[in-house]
């Protein structure tokens, strides 16, 4: 099973990847997780990454490509993955298909979970992080016994420069703009499944096991 896993900052794609990947026994492939790894590495791949991200460059698709390709040769990978955050590009996507024909692996789904723009900004703008020990809280889904301050250590709470709704609504339209696009394209090829993210959370991964599961509950 080879998964694509679509969805705007904030809709909820880490829970339900974590419970897909032990549920279904294959490997979440997170493109964040993929670049620590491979910088780490020493490889001259992992080399050639980081030439690019220490000096604040953008890493170029062929590199993204390639750390991809040898993400998905590791073991834990054979009997399926699910990618997280990439591709970002159609370019991307058109490289990855070509990669995953090369290595007898296509697609089996592409799901997209959505929640809207006004959902999203209550979600990610009611984030609040501790200066002291860096725990996050949530004004509405997860808030302090006493506002402001801590329940772990006692350090005052803050509002992150980029969880502003004035920063919030740019990152989200940038990552509509792009993810509308890529759902277009895997729409057009018969592999994508919206799902509605703004469920309960067992409700929305129980529509996710479905679509999974060829229909079957």
């Amino acid at each position: 099973m080879q998964i694509i896993f679509l969805g705007l900052p904030g809709a909820g794609k880490g829970t339900q990847a974590q419970t897909i990947c032990e549920d279904f026994g294959i490997a979440h492939v997170a493109t964040g997780d993929m670049f620590r790894t491979a910088k780490a590495s020493g490889s001259p791949l992992g080399e050639k990454l980081r030439s690019y991200i220490d000096f604040g460059r953008l890493v170029p698709d062929d590199v993204t490509i390639e750390i991809v390709r040898e993400r998905l040769h590791q073991a834990d990978a054979q009997k399926g993955f699910l990618l997280d955050g990439f591709p970002r590009t159609i370019p991307q996507a058109q490289a990855l298909d070509e990669m995953l024909t090369q290595m007898g692996k296509p697609l089996s789904h592409v799901l997209y979970l959505q929640v809207r723009t006004e959902e999203l900004l209550t979600r990610l703008t009611g984030r609040r992080v501790c200066a002291k020990c860096g725990t996050s809280y949530h004004v509405a889904f997860n808030p302090p016994q006493h506002e402001g301050i801590c329940d772990r250590c006692g350090g005052v709470l803050s509002q992150r420069a980029d969880d502003t709704p004035e920063a919030v609504a740019v990152r989200l339209q940038e990552n509509l703009d792009r993810t509308t696009a890529l759902a277009a394209f895997y729409e057009a090829r018969g592999l994508l499944t919206r799902v509605n993210g703004e469920e309960a959370i067992g409700t929305v991964y129980s529509a996710i096991r479905q679509t999974l599961r060829g229909g079957r509950s």
